[in-house]
């Protein structure tokens, strides 16, 4: 009888507050790929995929609580509590723009250019900055009322090159024509939706609302049917395998554990190295290790074997 493999925890320390968002790159051209981290101590790191330090952003002045890199990871972008995104050279660490707002940034995303950066947050709107123009005045994205959404924004992703997707503590996903700055549809969950992230190799949207986890086509016309399943617990965050796509994990502030569920919703395993709140977790591109971060300083990598 084949023994099911094991999940080895792989601390990876430096923060000194709770981890909020966690964002691996793609694999890179020799064959590794980088974990950026997002934490309340408003110091985004950059990591190896062993989670070994590569180094810190230093100059947000508040909580950072969302942290992506670009397709060449030669950029990193950041939203803060201190009512600014960043976009940095992860070469040398050095900030490369600031771009204010006038309440917390909670999400951002760059294009698959890195030319555009595309926030969200507290504000409500959703704002699209010219990277190449950082003193230009930004791009608003608004429906038919006021507001790009009637609630605090918890996440937008980028998706191809022409297509914004926004989510909101009001229940809604919206998809957005970054050329012409208009709402082409949307969708509507009955409760608060937690987290939203882009699975970019299985070309799906994971969404936690309530008890929910939701897998969506990330464009509109994509073929694959929307899959939803109901937990006995409300996530905080989910992702998908990006390769096998049979399972995927969750963290939920609720407890101090991370689970792998199949696609069913099947608890196959629980991990137990936490000791705080999971506020987040991401597979990583291969499929060979996610990372989960928590509610106690550090965030931490487990490598299936």
């Amino acid at each position: 009888m084949s023994i099911p493999p094991k999940s080895t925890p792989l601390v990876a320390p430096g923060h000194t507050r709770p981890v909020t968002h966690l964002s691996f790159s793609p694999i890179l051209d020799d064959n590794t790929f980088l974990l950026i981290s997002s934490c309340k101590d408003g110091n985004p790191m950059l990591r190896e995929w062993t989670g070994d330090w590569i180094g810190t952003f230093l100059g947000h002045k508040g909580a950072v609580w969302s942290s992506k890199l670009s397709l060449d990871s030669a950029r990193a972008a950041s939203g803060s509590a201190d009512f600014t995104a960043k976009i940095w050279d992860t070469y040398s660490g050095q900030p490369l723009h600031s771009f204010p707002h006038n309440h917390i940034v909670r999400s951002v995303a760059l294009s698959p250019s890195s030319q555009h950066l595309l926030t969200g947050g507290q504000e409500k709107k959703v704002r699209i900055f010219d990277v190449g123009r950082p003193d230009a005045d930004p791009d608003f994205l608004i429906d038919s009322g006021a507001l790009s959404h009637e609630g605090t924004i918890k996440s937008v992703v980028w998706v191809g090159e022409h297509t914004g997707v926004t989510a909101g503590e009001d229940g809604l996903i919206k998809w957005w024509d970054l050329r012409s700055r208009k709402l082409t549809t949307s969708t509507a969950f009955p409760q608060a939706i937690s987290s939203m992230e882009l699975s970019a190799q299985t070309h799906r949207l994971v969404v936690t609302s309530g008890k929910t986890v939701a897998f969506i086509p990330a464009l509109p016309s994509g073929n694959a049917p929307t899959h939803s399943l109901t937990l006995p617990y409300a996530p905080s965050s989910a992702s998908i395998h990006p390769i096998l796509q049979d399972r995927f994990i969750t963290g939920s502030t609720t407890d101090e554990w991370v689970r792998v569920h199949g696609i069913e919703g099947e608890e196959r395993e629980v991990l137990k190295g936490h000791h705080g709140p999971v506020h987040c977790v991401e597979y990583g591109p291969d499929g060979e290790m996610y990372a989960s971060g928590s509610g106690k300083f550090c965030s931490s990598l487990n490598v299936p074997f």
